[in-house]
């Protein structure tokens, strides 16, 4: 926290852009991986199978795409944030403000309280606590974190959470198989493992809610009758992919504090193959806690579910935490705690200091055009409060959503918000011809039909095995992946449609900002140039009525203290112009040595081999 520059918001949030790839990879890894992954992977497998993992093995081609296509972009924009990104390629502020917010607002529906759940789960489990009073402690921790540390902070502890991480599932892994009795026995126990209490509670079950699916080890389902079909694995999961991996402020900041390109691919290999584990680390031993704990696991009738875990929509989110409880020795089980905690934290810290860039560079600067630096570090820090409490009241909703697997509620919220702007970024670095207005009004359409679906689903519920949702079925009865597919091409039309419709951007505007531009040498002439020449001219006015004989008062003790806690003590002397162009070019700077680049381009074919081996071998 000391070493690191947090005085500046450059340094506070993209850590210098001093990272090496090896931190950044992890972080990236422990970023994405969160308790929630451990809980609801876990659960999901052990309600159907493997077919989940494919959610996370993905990845492997997204993270190519990232490091190969769009961080260069992003780079040689010059860019903090990806609404930044926006602001430049198109000009205007109503997109740079739309995707803040939107950002926000799955952080507050999603990505906190899916986590915050889930870590709870295994804390109330683990120590009997009161499940809001666990969520309370974790977020404690959680934001010291976040408010005293900025990203490179977050970025060294999601490094060694990440071997935590490792470590503790590795182990765990290992104790379940032996406890089943190996790879050939845990594929045949799983077919049986049948609850002992299949009826009651008045109800007529079908034995398909609690036999298991006869495809349980085949990642690629039926088309129409699969749980996951596999178009929408092929297809709709890539799409959502995208918008997580690719245009996600949470994920791209990793990679914009990269030393240079070449760190910034190597960081997306390691994180590549790190997702190659979730399936023999978190879906497989979900898998087996169906084997040692059915009636609890694989519960179907209500009564019987409140009894094991006080639900009645079913236990598979309880998968995970019951194998460690059960299965661990004394000394291991505190570590896999520390496990659960450690992904927890990874996640919600790199969650809070993304959420705080969002708002502290896209939209207070828009309320307060002539903040300090000092105030707009305190107004980061501060709103990470405001996320913790609204999150919080979130929780309820996420409990009971999806049938209760916790995977399903976050990547069917993913395929109703994630795939317009997926698909406004890839027109956006792809296609210069798409302009303001195209890219505006393919989010709005994108956004109607997502919310439309959104809504109703909360509105009538998801339903479940046992009872099916109310919803019309013109509007729940696409699965969710194929609605992903369905958004992203009519958020492209829509966008193409009326981008040539109206005027192009002239290419001075648009060098290095999309891909046939991105080597450009000429000047380019900002589209909102005109808006940051008059913030400028303010800024001199105000600079100017400062009187040069003010002398800065003396600090106290307690004073100096909470500067140097939070980051905000005296900044260094104010860069000269020849200086700030020697900055600027650096942070733009996306050359590589040959050597290293051909290195990369290696790696980066060998982890497509092996991805395409993983799909042979389990599709």
């Amino acid at each position: 926290m000391l070493k690191t520059n947090r005085s500046t918001v450059g340094g506070f949030f993209l850590a210098g852009r001093a990272m090496t790839w090896w931190p950044m990879g992890a972080s990236m890894f422990a970023s994405n991986i969160g308790s929630g992954h451990f809980v609801g992977l876990a659960g999901t497998g052990a309600a159907s199978g493997i077919a989940v993992t494919a959610f996370e093995s993905h990845s492997f081609l997204l993270l190519l795409l990232l490091g190969w296509f769009f961080v260069p972009i992003y780079i040689k924009a010059g860019v903090m944030t990806m609404p930044e990104y926006l602001r430049k390629r198109f000009g205007g502020q109503r997109l740079q403000i739309y995707l803040s917010v939107l950002s926000l607002f799955i952080s507050v529906i999603l990505n906190i309280p899916s986590n915050i759940f889930s870590g709870a789960i295994f804390i109330k489990l683990a120590f009997g606590l009161d499940l809001y009073l666990a969520i309370f402690i974790l977020l404690a921790i959680t934001a010291v974190f976040t408010i005293t540390g900025g990203l490179a902070s977050v970025i060294y502890t999601d490094t060694f959470q990440a071997i935590i991480m490792l470590v503790g599932s590795f182990i765990l892994m290992v104790f379940a198989f032996i406890e089943v009795g190996g790879y050939e026995s845990f594929t045949e126990k799983y077919m049986n493992a049948i609850p002992s209490v299949i009826q009651g509670d008045n109800l007529t079950i079908s034995s398909k809610c609690y036999t298991p699916q006869p495809d349980s080890f085949h990642i690629f389902r039926d088309a129409v009758t699969g749980d996951i079909p596999w178009p929408g694995t092929a297809f709709g999961m890539i799409i959502t992919a995208m918008w997580y991996w690719c245009t996600d402020q949470i994920i791209v900041q990793r990679c914009l504090c990269g030393k240079n390109m070449s760190h910034v691919k190597a960081a997306c290999i390691v994180c590549g193959y790190l997702k190659i584990l979730p399936l023999f680390f978190m879906v497989m031993p979900g898998m087996i806690s169906r084997i040692l704990y059915t009636d609890m696991v694989a519960c179907v009738v209500p009564s019987e579910c409140v009894k094991q875990c006080g639900v009645d929509i079913g236990c598979t989110n309880y998968a995970y935490p019951m194998l460690v409880l059960k299965l661990m020795p004394m000394g291991l089980r505190g570590l896999m705690l520390s496990v659960m905690v450690a992904s927890l934290m990874s996640s919600l810290t790199s969650i809070f200091n993304s959420s705080s860039t969002l708002f502290t560079v896209d939209l207070y600067t828009k309320m307060r055009k002539k903040a300090s630096e000092r105030e707009l570090l305190i107004a980061g820090r501060l709103f990470v409060t405001v996320l913790i409490v609204t999150s919080i009241l979130w929780v309820p909703i996420v409990e009971v959503s999806q049938g209760g697997q916790l995977i399903h509620y976050t990547e069917s919220i993913s395929s109703y918000l994630g795939p317009p702007i997926a698909a406004i970024f890839v027109l956006a670095i792809f296609c210069k011809r798409v302009n303001e207005q195209g890219a505006f009004w393919g989010l709005m359409a994108g956004l109607l039909l997502g919310l439309i679906r959104m809504i109703a689903e909360f509105s009538y519920g998801t339903g479940s095995c046992l009872v099916a949702s109310n919803c019309p079925t013109i509007i729940c009865g696409v699965h969710y992946l194929y609605y992903a597919i369905i958004l992203f091409f009519v958020s492209m039309v829509v966008a193409l449609g009326v981008s040539f419709l109206t005027k192009p951007i002239p290419d001075v505007h648009l060098y290095r900002l999309c891909w046939t531009l991105r080597n450009s040498e000429e000047e380019r002439i900002d589209l909102d140039a005109e808006e940051r020449r008059e913030e400028d001219t303010d800024d001199r006015k105000e600079d100017g009525n400062d009187s040069p004989n003010q002398t800065e008062k003396p600090r106290g003790c307690l004073k100096k203290t909470y500067d140097l806690f939070c980051g905000l003590q005296k900044t260094e002397p104010k860069l000269s112009k020849e200086e700030e162009e020697v900055l600027k070019k650096k942070l733009t700077d996306t050359s590589e040595e040959p050597f290293w680049r051909n290195v990369m381009n290696t790696n980066a074919i060998v982890l497509l081999a092996v991805a395409v081996f993983f799909y042979g071998y389990f599709g």
